[in-house]
């Protein structure tokens, strides 16, 4: 087994000036999967989200006809991440996806996996350390939009390392979500067990990644066979992203005014791309057929489900200093509330460093630089 091509470009690029356009422009190009110059050239056309899709799937039709099949999948999934959910091509892109992902790596060695979950199944992927000797296991997740072989660049990355790597789909997520039909579950200790006993472990890192950092830690607090935690992109409390007043309005539109509530962002989702995106999304990966009970789900997201005061084990946090998603205050909230772990180390990266964006986009490399050198210490 040979190691892997992937490299990590360092810089945080202005490929389109919409955030929301830039920052997943980014995200593709920064984990190693799509060139700069596709990237920039489809920064200049996009204006729309329409015009995303129509621009990916250009791309993706070409690196296909010129065989190159990892590219080509990532255009696709590139293409379905801003595609609605009530778009009927949703899931196909995903297939698309799935397919040419899996086919570019049809002479690697590499698991997949249908881990037992009541009546259903989670999805699991597993690769093993290239050296002879295992140095150990990462376990590793991502949170509210991801899909686990995204993140195989990493998993290539520890395997080098020596190694064994294993990324699942929890609840709500991925290929759990869209083919076994999981709804997202606070109480994610449920799939940690799962996946635990699934592969008769007893000693991990476990690697949370976006809304995955607020997920594994509760999984750790509850999850003694995990016994060091990475988590990339922290959250805390997700209501908690604002103001204390706005905090108090929330909850009494959420809880005492719940049919004006659901008027007034179906509106909003009406008249803005964005909020129709990423609340159909919510209302997707939570199973709900209005905003208000999507947004009950996850209001559990919050301080008081997750338990920091559980988790003994040792901690690694990573915060974006300039991070678009999550308030920089998260981060001493999450720190100090974990009073009891064995040991807390936290680094906050920086637009120097062109890792000051969640989860560290423009400078992977460095992230799991850091990464590997913390479980090496501590192991």
């Amino acid at each position: 087994m040979t190691k892997s091509k992937f490299t990590f470009p360092v810089g945080y690029f202005q490929f389109h000036k919409d955030q929301l356009f830039n920052f997943q422009l980014n995200r593709w190009h920064s984990f190693g999967y799509l060139r700069f110059e596709d990237m920039k050239r489809i920064g200049q056309r996009v204006k729309t989200f329409q015009d995303w899709k129509i621009e990916m799937l250009k791309m993706a039709e070409n690196t296909l006809s010129e065989e190159r099949v990892m590219e080509a999948a990532f255009f696709y999934r590139a293409a379905e991440f801003y595609t609605f959910q009530n778009d009927p091509d949703k899931e196909i892109l995903y297939d698309k996806f799935v397919d040419l992902f899996y086919k570019a790596v049809k002479n690697e060695e590499i698991g997949r996996f249908k881990i037992p979950y009541g009546d259903t199944f989670l999805s699991a992927m597993k690769i093993p350390p290239v050296s002879d000797k295992k140095k150990g296991t990462i376990v590793m997740h991502g949170g509210f939009d991801s899909f686990i072989e995204e993140f195989y660049s990493w998993m290539k990355y520890f395997s080098d390392h020596g190694f064994e790597v294993i990324a699942f789909e929890g609840p709500g997520q991925g290929g759990t979500r869209k083919k076994y039909e999981l709804a997202l579950d606070h109480e994610w200790e449920k799939a940690a067990k799962a996946v635990l006993d699934y592969f008769k472990l007893d000693d991990v890192t476990w690697l949370g990644i976006s809304m995955g950092g607020w997920l594994c830690f509760r999984a750790a607090a509850f999850e003694p066979r995990i016994k060091r935690v990475v988590a990339s992109g922290i959250a805390y409390d997700y209501m908690k992203f604002i103001n204390i007043v706005g905090q108090l309005m929330m909850k009494l539109f959420f809880h005492h005014f719940r049919n004006f509530s659901n008027q007034v962002t179906l509106k909003k989702m009406k008249k803005d791309g964005m909020h129709a995106w990423s609340i159909g999304n919510l209302m997707y990966i939570a199973d709900k057929e209005t905003p208000i009970d999507a947004f009950d789900v996850i209001e559990k997201l919050n301080e008081k489900n997750l338990h920091s005061d559980l988790v003994k084990q040792d901690v690694l946090i990573f915060t974006g200093r300039e991070d678009h998603f999550i308030p920089f205050k998260m981060h001493n909230m999450q720190v100090k509330a974990l009073t009891n772990a064995k040991s807390v180390t936290a680094r906050v990266f920086t637009k120097e460093e062109q890792a000051q964006n969640h989860c560290q986009i423009g400078n992977i490399g460095l992230a799991l630089d850091v990464m590997l050198k913390w479980i090496n210490k501590i192991s």
